[in-house]
């Protein structure tokens, strides 16, 4: 796992998929039992060099390398800090955060929250939760040891193949993800989430810059090109809201 940081920009991830000028690519048949819309899926994995590069270095996911991305431009991991994954599952943002914060040697700490059961990593506390719920701000601050120093989402609304409604669902998630946020972040810290590029997220961007310092709209690259996937990153949490009043 040395060496999985530097694999973002390096050679495994970024290759184009040729060697000595022949493509490399893999086709696959349309069988009885697969249709071609599963094909379609299989082929691109066996062609994605961030699933290559992925599955070479020991990650969770090839989603780590949009991730690792952010951290080397924006510097948003430190040794020593608390972080949250909401949506974790399957765990490779939590995995590359661990090694970030020094989780894995005791010093910072990373909490992953999910619907799903998800495969230990060192380093991180795996949590199936509802960040929805009442109780979970409160429950995920005692298990941090206190504010969390950044949360970041990768959650995805289940899509219903109608774009402007399927961006709508994903701008809700990243809004009630920024609520939880507020509730647990300390001063200075980040957000990050996923949205897709459509238009509707002018709330979104001003409840954010309400909260925080700077905004930005981010694609990394191993963001598919033809995804609409974005990245909001909030940077500079600034407690805007009154504290909650502490229940009778």
């Amino acid at each position: 796992m040395s060496g999985a940081k530097g694999g973002a920009s390096g050679g495994g991830a970024g290759s184009s998929g040729h060697e000595g000028g022949r493509s490399l690519k893999v086709r696959v048949k349309t069988g009885a039992r697969r249709s071609m819309s599963s094909k379609l899926w299989l082929e691109r994995q066996l062609n994605d060099p961030y699933v290559a590069a992925a599955r070479r270095e020991g990650w969770r996911s090839r989603a780590v390398y949009k991730f690792i991305e952010l951290d080397e431009r924006f510097n948003l991991l430190k040794p020593g800090q608390k972080i949250v994954d909401l949506g974790a599952a399957p765990g490779g943002w939590s995995q590359y955060a661990a090694k970030k914060v020094q989780s894995d040697v005791s010093k910072g700490k990373v909490v992953g929250i999910d619907l799903l059961d998800i495969e230990p990593i060192a380093g991180v506390q795996f949590t199936v939760m509802d960040f929805l719920a009442e109780d979970a701000p409160e429950r995920l601050k005692a298990m941090l040891g206190g504010e969390a120093d950044g949360v970041m989402s990768d959650m995805a609304a289940n899509t219903t193949g109608h774009k402007k409604t399927d961006h709508l669902r994903i701008v809700h998630l990243a809004e009630i993800a920024i609520e939880f946020a507020c509730e647990v972040l300390a001063p200075g810290g980040f957000f990050v989430a996923k949205v897709f590029q459509g238009g509707a997220e002018g709330e979104l961007l001003t409840t954010l810059k309400r909260d925080f310092t700077t905004v930005r709209h981010v694609k990394p690259k191993a963001s598919r090109a033809d995804s609409a996937e974005l990245y909001v990153l909030a940077t500079g949490y600034r407690r805007s809201r009154p504290e909650k009043a502490e229940s009778e």
